[in-house]
C-alpha cells in the first residue's frame, strides 16, 4: 500500500472514531444513566416528533437531576419510593402514582431516600432530534 493511502485511511479511522466518541459523550451527557430506552418510534400524522418509551431504576442516594424535555413526558410509578428535594423533607412518590410534565416545565431535582429504589416507566413525546433530557434551562 502506498504511503499516502495509508496516511489517508488511518487518517479516515481516526476522524470515524473521534465521531463515534463524540456522539456517544453527547449523548450521555443528555441523559440518564438509568434511563433503558424499550422502543422509540416516530409520531405518525406529526413531522419532527418521536415517541420515545424507556423503564428507569433509580437508587437510593441517586438523584433526578432537574430538566426540561422538549415535548410531553408521563410516566408510572412501576415501585414507588421515598424521595427528597433539597430543603425539604423526604416524601412518598407511591406504586401507582402517574406524573404529567409539560414542555419545558422544569421538574426533578430530587434524590431517592431510604432503602428503595425508584422504579419508572416513562413515555415522551418529544421534539425529534433534540436531547431528551435538557439540563442547560
Amino acid at each position: 500500500m502506498k504511503p499516502f493511502a495509508l496516511k489517508n485511511m488511518v487518517l479516515g479511522i481516526s476522524l470515524f472514531a473521534m465521531g463515534v466518541a463524540t456522539t456517544l459523550l453527547a449523548q450521555t451527557l443528555t441523559d440518564s444513566a438509568q434511563r433503558v430506552e424499550r422502543q422509540r418510534a416516530d409520531l405518525s400524522g406529526a413531522p419532527g416528533m418521536e415517541v420515545i418509551m424507556s423503564v428507569g431504576e433509580y437508587k437510593p442516594g441517586e438523584s433526578i437531576d432537574l430538566h426540561i424535555h422538549h415535548g410531553i413526558e408521563a410516566a408510572y410509578v412501576i415501585q414507588g419510593a421515598a424521595i427528597e428535594a433539597p430543603g425539604r423533607a423526604p416524601a412518598m412518590l407511591p406504586t401507582g402514582a402517574t406524573v404529567m410534565n409539560l414542555r419545558d416545565v422544569k421538574h426533578g431535582g430530587f434524590k431517592v431516600a431510604g432503602d428503595t429504589s425508584l422504579k419508572l416507566f416513562t413515555v415522551h413525546v418529544v421534539d425529534k432530534g433534540k436531547p431528551l433530557y435538557d439540563y442547560s434551562r
